[in-house]
C-alpha cells in the first residue's frame, strides 16, 4: 500500500484520542473545494511514504498514542485497506476512517470484522445536488447504504460537511437534515478560501460570500443528537 504520508501527532483528527493521522493515495470524487488536491489528482506533486514506513514509526508510539486515523483521499477505494487495518489493530491502537461512503461494501466488511472504533462519513450535499458538489457521477443508492449501515454500527461515527458558497443553498442543508435524521453527530464545517483547492477558479465563486452556519444550526439542529460547527 502506498501511503502519501502521515502526521505523527493530531489531538484533532480523532475526537477525544491521541492519535496519529494517515493518508492514502487516490479518490472516486472530485470535489473542486478539495483541500487535499495531491491526494486526488496524481498528476500534481505528492509524498509517497511505504507501509514498511509507517508501521515502523507506529512500533515506537505504543504506549504513547491511543488512535490512527486513516484518511485520503479515499481510503476504502484501496485494494489492500482491510490488511492494512487488520495490522494496525494487531498492534493495538484504535482505528478511525474518514470515508466519503461511496465503497459500503468495504465499510461492511470492516464493520463485520470488528475492524473499526470511530468512523466519519462526508455528506457532500443533498442527493440531488451531489453529482454537482463532488463533479464527479455518484451511485446515490451506494452513499445512502453507506449512511445506513453507520447509523447502525454501533460504533462512534460521526457526519460532516464542509458548507461551500457558491456550491451549496441554505435549502442543501434542510434536505440533509431529512435525510440523516437521528444520526448522533453532525458536524458544518467552514469552508476556507485561503486554502490550496483542488479547482483553484472555485474561489472566483467564493471569494467574499459566507454561508450562514450559525442559522443553519439553528434550524436544523434538533435533527441530530449534537450538532456543532467547525472552524
Amino acid at each position: 500500500m502506498i501511503l502519501g504520508g502521515f502526521q505523527k501527532l493530531t489531538l484533532l483528527d480523532y475526537p477525544g484520542k491521541i492519535a496519529a493521522t494517515v493518508f492514502t493515495v487516490g479518490c472516486s470524487f472530485r470535489c473542486p473545494f478539495c483541500h487535499n488536491p495531491e491526494l486526488v489528482d496524481l498528476r500534481l506533486a505528492h509524498n509517497e511514504e511505504s507501509e514498511k514506513e509507517f508501521f515502523e514509526f507506529l512500533a515506537k508510539r505504543k504506549g504513547k498514542l491511543e488512535g490512527i486515523c486513516i484518511t485520503g483521499g479515499e481510503p476504502t477505494i484501496q485494494p489492500d485497506i482491510i490488511e492494512f487495518i487488520k495490522k494496525i489493530k494487531k498492534e493495538g491502537f484504535l482505528v478511525k476512517l474518514d470515508s466519503n461512503g461511496t465503497r459500503p461494501d468495504v465499510l461492511k466488511k470492516l464493520f463485520d470484522q470488528g475492524l473499526l472504533d470511530y468512523v466519519a462519513m462526508d455528506i457532500k450535499s443533498s442527493l440531488d445536488n451531489y453529482d454537482k458538489v463532488t463533479g464527479s457521477k455518484v451511485d446515490k443508492d451506494r452513499i445512502r447504504i453507506s449512511v445506513n449501515l453507520i447509523m447502525n454500527s454501533g460504533i462512534p461515527y460521526e457526519f460532516r460537511t464542509t458548507a461551500v458558497p457558491g456550491l451549496h443553498t441554505e435549502e442543501d442543508f434542510d434536505e440533509i437534515a431529512k435525510w440523516i435524521s437521528g444520526a448522533r453527530n453532525y458536524y458544518l464545517q467552514e469552508y476556507r478560501e485561503e486554502q490550496k483547492i483542488l479547482d483553484p477558479s472555485l474561489k472566483l465563486k467564493t471569494k467574499g460570500r459566507k454561508i450562514d452556519l450559525e442559522k443553519i444550526q439553528k434550524k436544523i439542529g434538533k435533527n441530530f443528537g449534537r450538532m456543532g460547527i467547525r472552524r
